[in-house]
């Protein structure tokens, strides 16, 4: 009726049915067409899986972003070249947005599911801050073996840090989409090919017809072999830094 219209206008999700008067149903934030409850429950469920695959974008984003930031500034005082090239910048970034695509439809673990969740910025910083320097770690890890033993100049260096930018900035999602360990949490399997996909395409753009235009060198086949080798160790670091975060910083 006409008197419920100011505490359905007060109320943070005011509910109506499609029989109310005019100013009621004006008033409400959602309107039932049928005599059913279950849609608030599936409205409600699917929320929760909406705000948990976003916070999965933010936090990994966030994270890696900052570590990929720190390193191009670190690594511009004691290299005497750009460590990656704006079209190679943009091109890391494109790629990267296009491997996420499926991340909306990605699987929400049970526990995320079951209360609600509400946007904290302290939680996001310091997940950053507990992230991104391993991002960074690795980062300068790539630029000495580059240096060290693959004697890398300008072209060959920056396809390096490419290919390893852009593969453990993909694959690390499958860490952070979850506080389950890596291997107790099931991704969607669109976001599984599309990551898989993408860095691939990021190891044949070397040895393309493109790879001079966008200032690419083939890689020697041990680079690859060392490539595998710093994805495990990476994610394997992730992993024990996101456990560490949740049981101390979260719990705390």
């Amino acid at each position: 009726g006409i008197n419920d219209a100011p505490s359905l206008h007060t109320a943070d999700v005011g509910i109506s049915v499609d029989g109310a008067v005019d100013v009621a149903r004006h008033a409400a934030a959602m309107i039932l067409l049928e005599k059913d409850l279950n849609v608030l429950h599936a409205g409600i469920l699917e929320g929760r899986r909406t705000f948990g695959n976003v916070m999965k974008y933010i936090m990994m984003g966030t994270s890696s972003n900052f570590g990929n930031m720190f390193s191009m500034a670190a690594a511009t005082l004691f290299l005497p070249f750009l460590p990656m090239l704006p079209l190679q910048i943009l091109l890391n970034n494109l790629l990267y947005d296009v491997s996420e695509i499926p991340l909306p439809l990605d699987n929400v673990d049970e526990e995320d599911m079951a209360s609600p969740r509400r946007w904290d910025m302290g939680f996001i910083r310091n997940f950053m801050l507990t992230i991104g320097p391993i991002s960074s770690l690795f980062d300068f890890l790539t630029f000495y073996l580059l240096i060290a033993l693959f004697n890398a100049n300008e072209a060959l260096f920056r396809t390096g840090w490419f290919v390893e930018s852009i593969a453990t900035q993909v694959l690390v999602i499958f860490v952070i989409r979850t506080r389950r360990s890596l291997l107790r949490s099931q991704p969607n399997s669109w976001l599984v090919v599309t990551s898989l996909v993408v860095v691939l395409t990021a190891m044949l753009l070397p040895f393309s017809p493109l790879a001079h235009y966008l200032g690419f060198t083939p890689l020697p086949g041990k680079f690859f072999a060392l490539l595998l080798a710093l994805i495990v160790a990476y994610l394997v670091m992730v992993e024990a830094g996101k456990q560490w975060f949740y049981k101390r910083l979260v719990t705390a």
